[in-house]
């Protein structure tokens, strides 16, 4: 909680050796950048409660309030003047700072690019309103303990940097998903978000990660998550200190495709460091499936003298002195932590034939392959001239949805079902953005979504390929792939793939001979039967000799 008597820090010009040394001032890019200096800002200045509100795709108008300190009117007029900060006085101060937003204020440069208008007050009267547009105009200004900045027309006279911008909705999913970044990081501060008047999130701002995660996800996935504390003491230069590492682990029954749910913090400044990152997952170890990855908040604690963050424009890295131990300990506590889940993988199945067992590979149609049966209702055995065939059939099954798929997104009509009643599926914020974005191409794949207030929205029907219908956790991957995807053609075709993955046949499924037979025939009719969607192989080969070379015939 921020103490209300606690004296103002007061805003005073670096001197030139230190703006050398720093680099301060910030090269505004995008919406998000700016949301990310204010954030910083407001989180330096002590706030308690931060609410974020955005119009459009950011640059019709960002609007960032909170209840910090504030300022009083002379350090108000300063702030907005380059290399001034009340964070740092001069560069002896850079190895120990702790605020994030030391490289200066961002607002001359924020001034720079758009409209600003801020207004700020440190609990005496009156506050301070001031307006930069060109000139600078200051008044007196009714408002409680804290600031309040607003950005009007981003990029207006930069034509070149507002048409190299994505669509509305592709760029408030960069902002949403930096806000829920922040909000999961410091669940002790309480974030809001708000798109052209409609409520996202909003986190409590109890510290605990849990209330944090049940807004910015649902409950389901903080009702299925863990917290974790551990203590790792430093040796050398830094003896006697410790690494602390706590945060939030959502159990591996949960997981996406991409990391990008995985938020780190270093010394409470959300960072995107992939060594910390694959420390996380090697703490998980086994309980992760293949190709999958965590939904985590990992928040680590070291000296300020072991962390470098003057090696990124966007401070969203960091440098490292004792990396390999942060690493060490991040890997320990989520692995410790998780000792206790229920679900676990089995190792790797050794299979003594690996070297013999060859992708098979040419134009074969699978005409010949006569089904012998199945195989712990996993793999289908053909017999094709002097070879055994074992088609795997997940894979198979996947092939062939995968290939409707691309015709019916060609213009093919897709077999669909609709849900009665509709199912409502609470989503990040970032995936709610891209239901709004990509509403038609959703729609193409057989997903009929709307929204249904913050990020909930509500599923009227599902694609049904081959008979057996998508779930909620397909249309969670299809949208995570829409929005990975640089290129739309790229996001299409990743989203296909996930969505052939889920309604596809999976280990385990029986088959009668007649079924698997009809499979082995519709493989043979795709266009790359030999492959699924993901790059694996369909079909493996074992021909006569080897089979004989085994038995020492």
């Amino acid at each position: 909680m921020s103490d209300p008597t606690e004296p103002t820090p007061t805003v005073e010009r670096l001197d030139a050796s230190t703006v050398d040394r720093i680099a301060a001032g910030e090269v505004i890019t995008r919406p998000a950048r700016v949301v990310g200096e204010l954030l910083d800002n407001a989180l330096d200045a002590g706030a308690d409660s931060i609410r974020v509100e955005i119009d459009g795709d950011g640059t019709e108008r960002i609007r960032v309030a909170d209840d910090g300190h504030g300022m009083r009117r002379r350090d108000a007029e300063r702030a907005i003047e380059r290399h001034a900060t009340s964070k740092l006085r001069d560069a002896a101060e850079l190895p120990s700072t702790t605020s994030l937003g030391f490289r200066g204020e961002a607002l001359p440069s924020i001034a720079d690019a758009g409209r600003l208008e801020l207004v700020t007050s440190d609990g005496t009267e009156p506050g301070t309103r001031l307006v930069v547009d060109g000139e600078v105009e200051v008044t007196d200004a009714g408002r409680a303990r804290g600031t309040t900045v607003i950005v009007r027309e981003l990029f207006a006279d930069r034509p070149a940097r507002r048409e190299s911008l994505g669509g509305a909705g592709a760029e408030f999913a960069k902002i949403s998903s930096l806000v829920a970044r922040y909000a999961l990081t410091r669940p002790d501060v309480s974030f809001s978000l708000a798109h052209d008047d409609r409520e996202v999130f909003e986190t409590p701002g109890s510290g605990a990660y849990e209330d944090a995660l049940a807004a910015v996800y649902d409950r389901h996935v903080a009702a299925r998550s863990t917290t974790f504390s551990h203590e790792t003491a430093l040796s050398g230069a830094f003896d006697g200190a410790a690494i602390h590492v706590d945060g939030a682990l959502v159990f591996p029954a949960t997981t996406r495709s991409d990391r990008s749910h995985l938020r780190t913090a270093i010394n409470d400044r959300p960072v995107v460091d992939e060594g910390i990152r694959r420390a996380v997952e090697r703490g998980y170890g086994r309980l992760l499936p293949d190709g999958r990855h965590p939904v985590a908040v990992v928040s680590i604690s070291l000296p300020p003298a072991a962390v470098d963050a003057n090696v990124h424009p966007a401070k969203a890295e960091v440098a490292l002195s004792v990396r390999e131990a942060v690493e060490a300990a991040v890997e320990t506590g989520v692995s410790d932590a998780l000792t206790t889940a229920d679900l676990r993988r089995s190792g790797e199945v050794a299979m003594g034939l690996a070297e013999s067992l060859e992708p098979k590979r040419g134009e074969s149609a699978l005409a010949e392959a006569d089904v012998l049966g199945q195989f712990r209702d996993t793999y289908i055995l053909c017999a094709e001239g002097d070879d055994l065939l074992v088609i795997d059939q997940h894979a198979a099954h996947e092939r062939v949805n995968f290939e409707r798929l691309q015709a019916a997104v060609a213009g093919e009509a897709i077999e669909r079902i609709e849900l009665s009643p509709p199912e409502t599926v609470s989503l990040s914020p970032a995936a709610a953005a891209v239901v709004e974005e990509r509403a038609g191409e959703l729609a193409a794949l057989g997903f009929d979504a709307a929204s249904f207030g913050g990020a909930t929205v509500k599923l009227s029907t599902v694609p049904a390929p081959l008979g057996r219908p998508a779930d909620t956790e397909a249309f969670r991957e299809t949208l995570a792939a829409l929005a990975s995807g640089s290129d739309p053609d790229d996001a299409r075709e990743s989203a296909l793939a996930e969505l052939a993955c889920h309604p596809s046949l999976k280990a385990g499924d029986a088959l009668a001979t007649e079924e698997a037979a009809a499979l082995v025939e519709r493989l043979g009719q795709c266009e790359q039967p030999f492959a699924c969607p993901h790059g694996r192989p369909t079909v493996l080969s074992v021909n006569e000799e080897t089979l004989a070379a085994g038995f020492e015939r």
